[in-house]
């Protein structure tokens, strides 16, 4: 039964529980949930984590009524939240999810949300009709005002159709961080920097340019003794024809994150590493665009940078109005296609075209599609590539 048909959301607080109690939660759910609930939208009633001490910790920390669980199906039957966070390593999110949905809750997880796109499906296929529950990726950088406005112009086209685009996610990782066993690994990680970088830039130039249609990409396994590659290429065309070429890369000392949208009369550049505000955005027209309508599209309104809490707000209002909210179901769905389509081009040396990857495609319940020299080769080497290595490594 959804949460919205046992317990109504209007008038009362939203009941929140976060699942996996470590940096991402302290850093970035737990104050969003401070936030709101200082407006009255949330309470946080619970925290789950298989650590005792971690989830004690981070109770202690939240403060409220929270309760410290180390069982999931526990917390679910004695707490019933409206709403569960998931703040685990992603080859746990389908079956939090899952059993989130299942116990009538909402879900909110962070990126990637699964592993392949078959477990997407199946985690679609437990969400409620009508109403809810439905489970969202936790994809921020698509809100907040700099966002919203340049999406409305290039809707409306007010800068001309979209011709060219870059997306680039260069950003650094060296040995130490691969010592966390999951990292860089299939199973427990889904992909290299692609999936667990380059997402929240491929997902936000999905989000302002509309559904892709074809991609051609290349991948390398460079530095890093992982299963997974450490840097990826791509050229993405678009179903508006737009074209766009897309970098992953955790080689890049000077880190940055960016995209850039050229149209018939303005360029559109987004510059920032981990977030962005108004000033990150700018817009650059062309030589014969009137003053005053470029000054126009330079009115970002009040700055909302980019955050956990904003979406988070709009999530709240949606479970409230019970309807799906974005970044669920098709609309979040979209950036892991392009991802698989992206390994699949990678390792096949094909071009992939938009809805190709379906129920008996290897890459369909694998991001490395069983593919020769990348995909896991238990007791052994992982295939091809210097440096590359089955076992606890390093990826992205």
């Amino acid at each position: 039964m959804a949460a919205s048909e046992s317990a109504p959301l209007s008038g009362r607080r939203i009941r929140v529980a976060v699942i996996g109690t470590g940096a991402i939660a302290r850093d970035s759910h737990l104050p969003a949930l401070a936030r709101l609930a200082e407006e009255g939208e949330t309470e946080l009633v619970a925290a789950v984590d298989v650590d005792p001490a971690s989830v004690e910790s981070f109770c202690a920390v939240a403060g409220g009524a929270s309760h410290a669980y180390t069982d999931l199906d526990r917390m679910l039957g004695e707490q019933r939240p409206d709403l569960v966070t998931i703040c685990t390593p992603p080859t746990l999110h389908r079956d939090q999810t899952v059993a989130a949905l299942r116990a009538g809750a909402w879900v909110w997880c962070e990126k990637p949300p699964v592993p392949s796109l078959a477990d997407f499906d199946a985690v679609e296929a437990e969400e409620g009709r009508d109403g809810g529950p439905y489970a969202s990726i936790v994809f921020q950088h698509r809100f907040g005002s700099g966002t919203r406005h340049v999406r409305r112009l290039l809707a409306e086209q007010a800068m001309g159709r979209p011709l060219v685009a870059h997306c680039q996610t260069t950003w650094y990782r060296d040995t130490a961080y691969y010592a966390v066993p999951w990292r860089g690994r299939w199973q427990t990680e889904g992909g290299g920097p692609a999936m667990g970088h380059g997402i929240h830039q491929m997902d936000l130039l999905l989000d302002l340019l509309g559904p892709w249609s074809e991609v051609r990409a290349m991948a390398g396994r460079l530095v890093h003794d992982v299963e997974t590659e450490d840097l990826s290429t791509a050229l993405v065309r678009f179903a508006n024809g737009a074209m766009a070429t897309v970098v992953n890369s955790v080689l890049s000392p000077d880190e940055v994150s960016r995209i850039r949208i050229d149209c018939e009369r303005a360029t559109v550049e987004l510059t920032h590493l981990y977030g962005h505000g108004n000033d990150n955005w700018r817009i650059t027209p062309a030589r014969d665009v009137p003053a005053a309508e470029a000054a126009a599209w330079q009115d970002f309104g009040t700055d909302l940078p980019s955050s956990h809490l904003e979406q988070l707000r709009e999530l709240v209002a949606s479970m409230r109005a019970g309807e799906r909210p974005r970044s669920s179901g098709a609309d979040g769905r979209t950036s892991l296609e392009l991802i698989a389509a992206l390994y699949k081009s990678a390792f096949t040396d094909a071009t992939v075209r938009a809805g190709e990857i379906g129920p008996g495609d290897p890459f369909y319940s694998a991001m490395h599609g069983d593919a020769p020299g990348w995909a896991p080769v238990v007791g052994g080497q992982a295939g091809a590539g210097e440096g590359a290595v089955v076992g606890e490594g390093a990826a992205a």
